[in-house]
């Protein structure tokens, strides 16, 4: 095609609501152009970008030995009730009805309908392994749609299922999908790391893991040594302590006093009163679960994380 017929409508400035570089390159190079908050029409040279992208998808899933598929993005309600996420999943789900008055939700992910279809198809552990995968648009109602392409409310994602005889397995299955996951970035020429991850509303056993592109600009941090290759998602990632009973009185260790401490309500106000580091107070927050009061206790300088406080009174 002639250059002069292409469609690429550029931009000499950045419109004021695109926030990061990539969004506000990907808007003056003429690839997408917003049409609602977080929803985007692909222009010419931005779809041609990701047909790129899913060739390089497409042939790393076929040599790991997984098979595509089309699922649909309409899914009845009924699925998501009998796995118990259609309360769960919150108002990210987006709900419809039908003309006859009949429940769906439009697919933020595919677990229910891949599960459904194997259900019906698969009668014997002989058809397994199987992996099933798919490129196509998802739902999620986001509360704050930003950054472009990288928080939206219509989005294009692969996603794979594997179903397997046994756990070992499902272990190996894993471990396929991990490499392929590795090419993939490796040769997208990202900057990335694997990290370990909780698993969500997806829910799962064992480990999980998230490929994180590393990059100023995002909303998730991690924890990561170089030393031992430990990373993950400050969600999941744990505390190694430096002070067990066994080991007698911690340092810096006082006796125990009494400290009248009128009017003063947060850790800050302790430090500037006492003249000491956050980190030598503790903190009680009071949260309900199922009705019931729950006392957490944190160091004064921390934050509690609450992913983690309900993954374990869900134990």
């Amino acid at each position: 095609m002639r250059q002069s017929q292409l469609f690429v409508p550029t931009l000499r400035e950045a419109p004021s609501e695109a926030e990061a570089a990539s969004h506000q390159l990907m808007l003056r190079a003429g690839l997408a152009r917003q049409l609602a908050a977080g929803i985007y029409t692909y222009l010419p040279l931005g779809r041609r970008v990701l047909r790129k992208l899913e060739q390089i998808v497409r042939e790393e899933m076929d040599d790991a030995g997984a098979q595509e598929v089309l699922l649909p993005a309409m899914q009845p309600a009924e699925l998501w009730q009998q796995s118990n996420r259609y309360g769960v999943y919150g108002p990210e789900l987006v709900r419809l009805r039908d003309r006859h008055d009949r429940e769906f939700a439009l697919g933020p992910t595919h677990e229910e309908v891949v599960t459904a279809l194997v259900r019906g198809e698969v009668s014997s552990y002989r058809q397994l392994p199987m992996t099933l995968y798919q490129i196509q648009t998802k739902f999620r109602d986001e509360k704050r749609p930003r950054y472009g392409l990288l928080r939206g409310r219509e989005f294009l994602m692969k996603d794979a299922y594997s179903f397997d005889q046994d756990w070992d397995g499902l272990h190996r299955s894993y471990l396929s999908m991990y490499d392929a996951y590795n090419r993939i970035f490796t040769r997208c020429g990202l900057n990335y790391r694997a990290v370990e991850a909780d698993a969500g509303s997806i829910g799962g056993e064992g480990g999980t893991h998230e490929f994180m592109a590393l990059a100023d600009i995002g909303e998730d941090t991690i924890a990561a040594c170089d030393s031992c290759h430990y990373a993950a998602n400050l969600e999941k990632a744990e505390h190694g302590s430096e002070w067990t009973a066994s080991a007698g009185q911690p340092p810096g260790y006082a006796e125990l006093e009494r400290i009248y401490t009128p009017g003063i309500k947060k850790i800050e106000n302790l430090v500037q009163a006492l003249n000491l580091g956050a980190d030598s107070f503790m903190k009680t927050l009071i949260y309900v679960a199922d009705g019931q009061p729950i006392a957490v206790i944190v160091r004064g300088d921390h934050e509690v994380n609450e992913i983690k406080v309900k993954n374990r009174l869900w134990r």
